[in-house]
């Protein structure tokens, strides 16, 4: 099993009842790599002092704020104003934002979000310059490198950030990335992770899977 850093305040396990998870965004920023031309993805590290996975690689994000709306143009300006706080990258509003899939964080964990992860192809010249507070270091990197370094325990990654990896790797580029999520019909089912097992030996299981929880 990949060994992750220690968890944060905010992870703590909840075995009571579930609380109610915030609504939250994340932007998965795409480009195409100079070199050959295949499909990098931006993936920021948060800080160690950080009460939410701390030292952890993740897509830029966070909790929805009361001013930035509501529905899904409130998630949308959630991403772009995440974006530009951890990263100093400023997207556009004409720049589209295309839905790879939505998260609940497992009803074991204290902190719970419900989270849309958005495709966006990163404007020309792009450069991230993390805020040192939150986060403190950026890398662009290939979906198949990313998994790769997790795998031998040299890219500490979660879960979910794992998975929509897995999702893009098959992709040759970024706009094959996101044309595939536009005509994803599940992109916006919410898929809701449940942790199974004791307290020494578990994993997380997914919806479709045999033995996930009723």
């Amino acid at each position: 099993m990949v060994r992750l850093p220690e968890p944060g305040p905010s992870e703590g396990i909840n075995l009571g009842q579930p609380t109610q998870p915030r609504k939250a965004a994340t932007v998965i920023l795409l480009r195409d790599s100079e070199r050959d031309g295949s499909l990098e993805v931006l993936l920021l590290r948060r800080s160690e002092t950080a009460r939410f996975m701390p030292n952890v690689w993740v897509f830029p994000g966070g909790a929805l704020d009361p001013e930035d709306g509501e529905g899904i143009e409130g998630l949308a300006t959630c991403a772009r104003r995440e974006l530009h706080e951890e990263s100093g990258i400023a997207l556009p509003s004409h720049k589209e934002l295309v839905t790879l899939a939505r998260w609940v964080t497992p009803e074991v964990v204290k902190t719970r979000f419900d989270t849309w992860f958005f495709l966006a192809a990163a404007p020309g010249g792009t450069l991230a310059v993390p805020d040192g507070t939150e986060m403190n270091a950026e890398r662009w990197i290939s979906p198949a490198q990313a998994i790769s370094e997790y795998e031998s325990e040299r890219f500490p990654i979660v879960f979910p950030t794992l998975k929509q990896l897995e999702a893009l790797a098959p992709h040759g580029d970024a706009g094959t990335a996101m044309a595939a999520a536009k005509a994803d019909p599940n992109a916006t089912r919410q898929v809701l992770p449940k942790v199974i097992g004791d307290e020494r030996h578990h994993r997380v299981v997914l919806p479709h899977e045999d033995d996930y929880p009723s």
